[in-house]
């Protein structure tokens, strides 16, 4: 049986043959089970082909296997190693299906045998934090921290982080859904209101000062610099796109201030 274990290992580690693994770990595993042994190597051993055997099939992308294999294996869900049951529930929490591994994880808290195991712990934790919280099954979670699974599972101020985990999901569970067109809408219609009021203002300035004959050629040229920095430094961002129209309205204006002041005595276009 090691050297199955072993020629497993190097199927899946050196080679890379999920199939070839699994296929050497189910062998093994129902050699064990003729085997009618319940000593602790056999235990050790069959655990070991069940952990290769899980990497072997979600590298197959067959994890929809894992558990019912397992099952096989075990019969019973509260009869499950520890660090398989472990094992499962990050898998399934990964792959987006934490709701198979729920009854089989309850069942397996819940048995008082297993509250001494020395991953008790630790799978309390996993299906609190990638099983119940996800599913959005706060009062569930919130027995399980204050029941008598938590008692033996988690210190004083492990309770106390877990509770504000769920209390936080409970906040989330409980605020609306923002609704992203509204938002959206309503930010357009100021960005429009804004834009408008800048031409509106560039083009006030624009009129009293540029159009009139009054004020020197320097004086307009200084005039036309600072309305230029204060608006690109100081009121509008550049790097940010509610800016960009900003910027086209502002240059539209600009060219009209500088073809009228600027054209005789220069030749820049912008």
């Amino acid at each position: 049986m090691s050297t199955m274990l072993d020629a497993a290992a190097e199927q899946m580690m050196v080679h890379s043959d999920f199939h070839a693994a699994f296929d050497t770990c189910d062998r093994g595993l129902q050699s064990l089970s003729s085997m009618n042994s319940e000593d602790n190597r056999c235990g050790e051993l069959k655990a070991g082909f069940c952990i290769l055997g899980i990497q072997a099939l979600a590298e197959l992308n067959q994890w929809t296997r894992v558990l019912p294999w397992i099952l096989q294996q075990y019969q019973h869900p509260e009869t499950i190693p520890a660090k398989i049951m472990q094992m499962c529930i990050l898998l399934y929490s990964k792959v987006g299906e934490p709701a198979a591994m729920q009854e089989a994880a309850t069942v397996w808290l819940h048995c008082s045998s297993n509250s001494s195991a020395s991953g008790f712990g630790t799978v309390a934790e996993l299906h609190l934090l990638h099983v119940l919280v996800p599913l959005g099954h706060t009062d569930e979670a919130r027995e399980l921290i204050v029941g008598e699974v938590g008692g033996g599972a988690f210190t004083e101020d492990q309770r106390r982080t877990a509770l504000s985990v769920v209390e936080e999901k409970e906040q989330q569970n409980g605020e609306p859904p923002p609704n992203p067109d509204t938002d959206s809408e309503s930010s357009a219609q100021t960005e429009g209101a804004v834009v408008r009021k800048l031409e509106a203002v560039l083009t006030c300035l624009y009129r009293k000062v540029f159009v009139t004959r009054s004020g020197s050629v320097p004086l307009r040229r200084i005039f036309v610099a600072v309305v230029l920095l204060y608006l690109l430094f100081v009121r509008v961002d550049p790097a940010l796109p509610s800016s960009f129209m900003w910027i086209s309205k502002l240059l539209q204006v600009l060219k009209q201030m500088w073809r009228s002041t600027f054209a005789p005595q220069s030749r820049v276009v912008f």
